[in-house]
């Protein structure tokens, strides 16, 4: 598998797609069409060519049954998230995790267990550092 910050970048509809495929061992065009149409209108052909485009920047890959193409992730989820975000935080927040984290929660009500957990983690994240 490739590392994500050697690979070219996801639009936000290639993004939406591999979240789909991230889901599942293996998916298809129908497939991944159906979970898509059910949240908006989008064309079969418009999926099809986006999938080609994630197969040939090496995000996808696929084997074909007959007719069928059975696609399944390159790449994996985690550190594809791990690169994004880090991405977000340098770019848009100059390097603040601080400032990330402020944008998600400013307006934002967290469910007590959500709360418990974002406090764990950071607690880890301190333990972590020298």
């Amino acid at each position: 598998m490739s590392d994500p910050q050697d690979m070219p970048s996801l639009s936000e509809a290639q993004m939406e797609i591999m979240n789909i495929v991230w889901d599942q061992p293996e998916t298809t065009l129908g497939e991944i069409w159906r979970e898509l149409h059910d949240k908006r209108k989008i064309a079969r052909n418009t999926i099809q060519t986006l999938l080609s485009r994630l197969v040939d920047k090496g995000w996808l890959e696929y084997r074909a049954e007959g007719k069928v193409f059975h696609y399944r992730a390159a790449v994996p989820r985690q550190p594809t998230m791990k690169h994004v975000v880090n991405r977000l935080v340098e770019t848009a927040f100059n390097g603040s995790a601080e400032g990330l984290v402020m944008a998600l929660l400013d307006g934002q009500e967290l469910k007590a267990d959500e709360a418990e957990r974002i406090r764990a983690l950071i607690d880890n994240a301190q333990r972590s550092k020298p």
